[in-house]
């Protein structure tokens, strides 16, 4: 990204060669795990560092903030891995029994022995973040490591439990308070488990990893895990402290502090910017004093030339060798990163899938849906692509850019950049464009602008237009065309209606959202007349959908009961949808939220995308077909 220098960087490291960073696969006990090495033009010293990285929601926050910790450290000569567990992100899948912490211990172990491989490095450097640094402590005890950074650390797992089921009853509550709102209080929710297994927004610890969850206990560690630590603890959320100063009197070089953004860069949502600029650079700091190595800081803004590199000779390959996975890069105004699953060498059929991001989220998806969905398609003889837009995940950002900038119209170039890789590398002509919330957003609009795709796929749009202003409208609409919901499902309730008597529950902003709801409809029903009349209007979104299915196009809307974009979608695109029959059908699933984040939800998901995927052509009859709104019960 192109921004202020810091002064401190020294002309000469600006001019060195390119840092390579390398996309590969390596092997864990049979296990193939994949990951990132960014090694440095000029190394500087025998030092590598492993970063750890947390677990679930938590490591799709903190994904931009790995990725800029390793470019820092490359620039001042450090190699580092980054690198997805097994189960986790790109990575093989893993048994769903298995005890996930254990496993991943054995990974940490395997990928500092595979940075030690390829940089020839001899000291290695943990760095944990959360239960990543759990697992860096547990790590250390099977291989020697020369240090250890920990970032807000989990050292107690019944603690950590406690904290993943109280995350868990915070996703159940907002569940049932948006049902309430969206007038589905009627529907019963889909139980996701009737073991021990526990589940957060589609990431799951299996009950072996309950119970070896149940039996952490890092503060019991008596002699010091490694001769350097550095304990970055979250302020106000703060829990090495004690055992940090009892190992600092043992006599181990142990630096510990207190640090706000600890917790925000796990926490906060990628596209809110909360990268972790202050940890990372804390980190930077204490590995230039650890390197022992007289060298400039470069600041985190500075810019940083790389030289991505893909193994072709590397992949993974599904159990059965169904499927084949290999990272690629493929060319456009930046490079753009993605995962491709090829089906098996014997496949004949030219077909295609692309994944666009959801929100700022990375290739994997939300709950690492989008892993799922393509080694699936892909025992269909379906080519799939997990492509990051520019600015999102492990591509590039464009100059001048913000990273993790989710609604762009430069992302129909990046989109179009993908159709073309995969029409000539790979002769594919049958293309379907998906996507989740911004994803689906951006396969509209791809359809739209006439990119040569056959099938939109869109779960949970929430906007149909580019301009910032139609943006702000069409979400301010999704808001006004949801409240009714919630005042008809409060009807026949007493406490709201002794509140509207004693004054606390505001009539003026009922009759307003209500009025406003009848301008809506009405505006629906003059779009209709008028495009019945053959009279051009902007933001027309019926006719955007005609004039989609008139090249033939196939359309699929899939919402979880009570979202927004429902309604939004009936209003925008009126009698449309009815009269496009079968070429734009609307799928309702009533026990999913917005990113299908229980199991049960997302296997009803996945059924319906993989039979629409399935179908024989976008035309069929409509006799084979509903094409008005279904539950996808």
């Amino acid at each position: 990204m192109n921004v202020k220098i810091d002064p401190r960087v020294d002309d000469a490291l600006l001019e060195a060669p390119q840092d390579q960073v390398e996309a590969l696969y390596f092997d864990s006990r049979g296990r193939r795990l994949f990951g990132w090495v960014t090694s440095p033009a000029r190394p500087r010293g025998e030092v590598g560092v492993v970063v750890c990285k947390p677990f679930g929601y938590e490591a799709i926050c903190a994904h931009r903030a790995m990725r800029v910790l390793a470019e820092r450290l490359a620039a001042l000569g450090i190699p580092c891995l980054r690198f997805d567990y097994a189960g986790t992100g790109d990575s093989a899948d893993l048994d769903a029994a298995a005890d996930q912490i254990d496993v991943w211990s054995e990974d940490v172990v395997a990928a500092a022995g595979e940075l030690k491989r390829r940089t020839g490095v001899r000291r290695i450097v943990l760095v944990g973040i959360r239960l990543g640094a759990a697992l860096a402590l547990l790590a250390a005890r099977r291989v020697p490591v020369d240090a250890l950074a920990l970032i807000a650390p989990t050292l107690s797992g019944r603690r950590y439990l406690r904290e993943f089921k109280a995350s868990r009853l915070a996703s159940q509550m907002l569940r049932e308070q948006s049902r309430t709102r969206r007038d589905t209080i009627e529907t019963t929710a889909i139980e996701t488990r009737e073991d021990q297994r526990m589940e957060v927004a589609g990431f799951a610890i299996s009950p072996a990893t309950v119970t070896a969850l149940g039996e952490v206990d890092l503060t019991t560690i008596a002699l010091p895990p490694a001769p350097h630590l550095l304990v970055l603890d979250a302020r106000g959320f703060a829990t090495a402290s004690t055992w940090a100063a009892r190992l600092a009197e043992i006599g181990p070089d142990v630096t510990y502090r207190e640090m706000t953004g600890a917790m925000e860069m796990v926490m906060s949502a990628p596209q809110f910017g909360m990268s972790g600029g202050e940890v990372v650079s804390a980190v930077v700091d204490w590995m230039v004093q650890l390197a022992r190595t007289p060298m400039a800081v470069p600041s985190r803004d500075a810019p940083r030339p790389r030289n991505k590199v893909s193994s072709a000779d590397e992949a993974l390959v599904g159990q059965g060798g169904w499927y084949r996975e290999v990272p690629i890069f493929i060319p456009a105004e930046v490079a753009l990163f993605g995962i491709l699953t090829r089906p098996r060498s014997q496949e004949s059929r030219r077909r295609a899938v692309i994944l666009l991001n959801a929100g700022a989220d990375s290739h994997v998806g939300p709950g690492r849906m989008y892993v799922s969905l393509a080694r699936g398609w892909a025992r269909h003889g379906y080519l799939v692509l997990r492509l990051d837009l520019a600015g999102i995940g492990d591509s590039d950002t464009r100059p001048g850019h913000a990273d993790d900038v989710v609604f762009t119209n430069e992302a129909l170039d990046d989109t179009r950049a993908a159709i073309d890789f995969l029409r000539l590398e790979y002769g594919i002509r049958d293309i379907t464009l998906a996507g989740l919330c911004s994803g689906a957003y951006h396969a509209l609009r791809a359809g739209m602008e006439g990119l040569p795709a056959n099938r939109l796929v869109m779960v949970n749009p929430l906007n149909f237009f580019s301009n910032r202003d139609a943006q702000h409208s069409e979400l301010k609409l999704a808001e006004v065309v949801g409240v009714p919901s919630r005042y008809r499902a409060r009807l026949f309730s007493f406490r709201h209606w002794g509140l509207l008597l004693r004054g606390q529950v505001s009539l003026w902003r009922i009759l307003t959202i209500y009025v406003q709801r009848m301008i809506l409809a009405l505006e629906a029903q003059t779009r209709d007349l008028l495009r019945r009349l053959r009279v051009h209007l902007p933001g027309d979104l019926g006719r955007e959908l005609q004039t989609i299915a008139s090249r033939g196009v196939s359309m699929v809307f899939v919402f979880a009961r009570g979202e927004p974009g429902i309604d939004l979608l009936k209003l925008q695109a009126g009698s449309v949808l009815q009269r496009l029959g079968p070429q734009c059908r609307v799928h309702i699933i009533d026990s999913g939220d917005h990113i299908f984040g229980r199991s049960g939800a997302r296997s009803i998901l996945e059924g319906i995308l993989s039979e629409e995927l399935f179908a024989p052509a976008p035309w069929y009859a409509a006799s084979q077909r509903e094409p008005l709104p279904r539950s996808g019960t």
